[in-house]
């Protein structure tokens, strides 16, 4: 915020040099200007604002800022930008007042008695949060980016005025000490600039990174400039044809249009050098120009006119009418060969859409007088800003949700369909299961597979423009983990990593509530209490002894194996003792006897429908049929291993009394991961056969390595198979033997070479 211009001795409210008769009258002429401004309030809000004004005068007096100015030009010139806007009154007191709370110790409540709730929530939205409350800068700036932007997710109002608020501190960085450049700058183009595209305010934007660039590489930028001038003072006789010509043959259709010159910016230049690794005299797009016409139906009848006056580049004409940009950005572009063989770019436009494309969101409230029932400008942003809402929804931590919110902002975009010919944008790079979460998260869920024109591909595959999409689910289906790998969407991302966390809390809670049972049982109790009234006050006392604040909690507790279920179940039995319940002899008898002897709690059955709950640990993948034995890893739930597996063996030396008793079910209802080794004579198709093999046995390869090293007359083939249990593996196997070229076949032991 704009406290980083203060000079130290105006900083919080610390005795200043008082300022001089003449930089109070300068602070008073630019009120004086901004009431100028303005002329489409009514007199009653007007005065509002001039309220605010003298209110932060007076919270601000004796503050200077870093160029020796009275401190309250700068929310003065904060304002003066919102108004540019046309933002109402309320959005214009909270510019006046947007430091009042964080630099002179003014409360909200205090806010609130004098301006509004309204006023006061939007001045909150702004402020930063205490940095000793934070670790490192970064988390700091992390939360407050956070509280910045959920208050503009509620109210765009709050990011216009704090795009306003770090224009004016750019515009002003030469008075602040050089060695603070780069970090505000560096903020400025990696932040608040990628916000000002995506909201379409588009002279903003570019501003910003003008400023950046000026300050990041002030060399560079000195340079660019000279050359660009350069460039300019060649080609002002070409430039000049050229609009004459264009203006001459408007004329001659009998087609009213306004025509501006548009030149690139230093910034962007100097973009496409660095990322194309051109010279500056290979940037031919430096120029250009803005047509713009009364309708839609003029834009492609002057783009046609053009067309007909100077050659189009190929590939270069874009249509951004029919398909707006994210931001609600539309025009026609493209770029012709001119006079001397010069590259010009036009961009064709009606006024409504010029409004939108310097303005966006902003053009709410600027189109809002001429046209009241206009939807475009209305919902331009709001959807990236709900999404912010959904995020936070699902992302507590502020250096994940920030994380999420910078993948969203960017720079482009691809536009595919659905199978009903809708048009969604998404960010180049975006995947199937993006597109998924896009249209609703249920369906984002519940994706089991899809189809682009009208083909099947792989969840991860790229969207390219014009794709038709069809996405299949299934209801059985949930979020995979390895989906994080290639998602590009902070939607889709937050999405799957809150079902995955509310997936593995909930059947975590079911295992908990199984293993305290069991545990329970081998102390003479046959069920859990319930929690009623009658037993409200048991639990409570339970929770006290665990530390959990809630049943759910405790039981998540034992699932994820941070709490020992027998020891629950003992102090449970002492506080049942205490009532009068008394332990049934022949049930503890008949648990002690059947019980295995090596585990210290109930045994539990897998099926293989625990999901997240329970792991098949990946050093010895069991598979049904396998002596198996259930390690309570803290906090990862139930770890399922081979009882000879070498890890097991050392967990259970160190810890063995997490260990509990674990056993197949009758009928598991999905198939196991397990290694196989299959040693091969090299030769033509050998991989196919094996496949073939596999396949013709029923088992799926999930996962096969080659190695790296050469190929020799023998290689070790390394495979990740599902099979339902042990006797289809060594059917698998047994088929694997008899295929040509096949030396050996063998499943991969604990500690054995295949380690797959």
């Amino acid at each position: 915020m704009s406290a980083v211009l203060q000079s130290s001795p105006g900083k919080k409210g610390k005795p200043a040099a008082k300022p001089s008769p003449a930089a109070a009258n300068a602070a008073a002429a630019s009120f004086a200007a901004l009431t100028a401004k303005l002329d489409y309030m009514e007199p009653a809000e007007v005065e509002q604002v001039r309220k605010a004004y003298r209110f932060a005068d007076e919270a601000h007096l004796g503050q200077i800022r870093a160029s020796g100015e009275p401190y309250i030009t700068h929310p003065i010139a904060v304002a003066a930008q919102c108004a540019e806007w046309k933002l109402d009154a309320q959005a214009l007191m909270a510019a006046l007042l947007h430091d009042a709370i964080e630099d002179c110790g003014v409360t909200k409540p205090e806010l609130i008695e004098r301006f509004g709730a309204p006023v006061a929530d939007l001045v909150d939205g702004l402020t930063k949060l205490d940095k000793l409350q934070f670790n490192t800068r970064e988390e700091n700036q992390a939360e407050s980016f956070r509280k910045m932007l959920l208050a503009m997710a509620r109210d765009v109002r709050v990011i216009l005025i704090k795009l306003a608020d770090r224009t004016h501190n750019m515009r002003t960085l030469d008075d602040v000490p050089r060695e603070k450049w780069a970090r505000i700058s560096s903020e400025t183009l990696e932040i608040y600039a990628p916000i000002a595209n995506r909201l379409g305010l588009n002279q903003t934007y570019r501003e910003l990174q003008e400023l950046s660039f000026r300050h990041l590489q002030p060399w560079r930028y000195a340079i660019l400039t000279k050359a660009v001038t350069k460039a300019r003072n060649r080609r002002r006789d070409l430039i000049q044809k050229v609009q004459r010509e264009v203006e001459s043959a408007f004329a001659a259709a009998g087609m009213e249009v306004r025509i501006a010159g548009r030149e690139k910016t230093l910034y962007s230049i100097y973009r496409k050098m660095d990322d194309k690794h051109l010279s500056f005299a290979q940037v031919t797009d430096i120029y250009g120009f803005r047509v713009i016409v009364p309708g839609v139906i003029e834009c492609y009848t002057g783009m046609g006119l053009l067309h007909q006056m100077y050659k189009p580049v190929p590939g270069k004409f874009k249509d951004h009418i029919a398909i707006p940009k994210v931001n609600g950005y539309q025009s026609l572009h493209t770029t012709l060969v001119g006079p001397s063989g010069v590259n010009v770019e036009f961009q064709m436009r009606t006024e409504a859409m010029h409004v939108v494309a310097e303005s966006g969101v902003a053009a709410h409230w600027l189109y809002k007088a001429s046209q009241p029932d206009g939807d475009g400008a209305d919902r331009l942003g709001t959807k990236w800003l709900q999404s912010l809402l959904d995020i936070q929804h699902e992302t507590r931590d502020a250096a994940e949700f920030w994380d999420h919110v910078k993948i969203d902002l960017f720079p482009d975009a691809v536009y595919v369909f659905t199978p009903k010919s809708q048009i969604m944008a998404l960010p180049r790079g975006a995947t199937v299961v993006d597109f998924a979460y896009a249209i609703h998260s249920n369906i984002g869920d519940r994706t089991a597979a899809a189809r682009i024109n009208g083909q099947q591909v792989p969840l991860r595959t790229e969207l390219k423009n014009g794709d038709v999409v069809e996405v299949v689910t299934a209801p059985v289906s949930t979020p995979n983990p390895a989906w994080l790998g290639f998602v590009r969407t902070g939607r889709a991302r937050s999405k799957i990593r809150h079902h995955l966390k509310t997936m593995k809390q909930a059947e975590s809670q079911q295992l908990g509530e199984k293993l305290l049972t069991q545990a329970l049982r081998a102390e003479g109790m046959e069920k859990l209490p319930t929690d009623d009234e009658g037993h409200h006050s048991l639990w409570e006392k339970l929770l006290r002894f665990t530390g959990n604040r809630t049943r759910a909690e405790l039981l998540t507790d034992i699932g994820l194996g941070k709490r020992i279920a027998s020891i629950v179940a003992k102090r449970l039995m002492t506080l049942l003792a205490e009532r009068g319940e008394r332990p049934d002899a022949l049930l503890i008898t008949r648990e002690r006897y059947t019980a295995h002897e090596n585990v210290s709690q109930g045994e539990v059955t897998l099926d293989g429908s625990e999901n997240a709950s329970v792991q098949f640990a990946t050093c010895c993948r069991p598979v049904p049929g396998d002596a198996i034995v259930g390690y309570l890893g803290r906090g990862e739930g139930l770890v399922v291993h081979t009882d000879d597996c070498a890890v097991a063996k050392r967990l259970q030396h160190k810890d063995s009394e997490r260990f509990i008793g674990v056993e197949w079910a009758d009928e598991p209802v999905r198939a196991f991961e397990t290694g196989v080794l299959v040693t091969v004579s090299n030769g033509k198709g050998v991989l196919a056969r094996v496949a073939a093999a596999l396949a013709s046995a029923e088992a799926d390869i999930t996962h096969v390595d080659m190695g790296d090293e050469r190929a020799q007359d023998a290689t070790d083939l390394r495979f990740v198979i599902a099979v339902r249990d042990k006797t289809h593996l060594d059917a698998a196997l047994r088929i694997l033997k008899r295929t040509p070229s096949v030396m050996r076949a063998q499943r991969v032991r604990p500690g054995g070479s295949g380690g797959a």
